[in-house]
């Protein structure tokens, strides 16, 4: 994961940072990345991954909220799964 981001940051050149803002915003933009990275780790495409996480977790049991995680996360609508 640290690799995945360490590339991120070297194909930018590192300006990626630059436009955080502040530390808060950098740890943003590293949680976002890890996020977008730990999805492509488990095979899912990223931009499918959190548009369909972001329209389901408002109604989602909190109890079940696992189940959002990029390791368990099973698509809403069967065409997502194969994009």
């Amino acid at each position: 994961m640290l690799r995945s981001l360490s590339d991120i940051a070297r194909r930018n050149g590192h300006s990626i940072w630059l436009f955080a803002g502040s530390d808060k915003g950098g740890e943003r933009i590293a949680n976002i990345l890890t996020i977008i990275e730990t999805t492509k780790l488990h095979g899912h495409n990223p931009e499918i991954y959190l548009k369909d996480v972001l329209a389901r977790i408002q109604d989602h049991p909190k109890d079940r909220i696992a189940e959002m995680l990029p390791w368990n996360w099973k698509p809403a609508n069967a065409r997502y799964e194969a994009a």
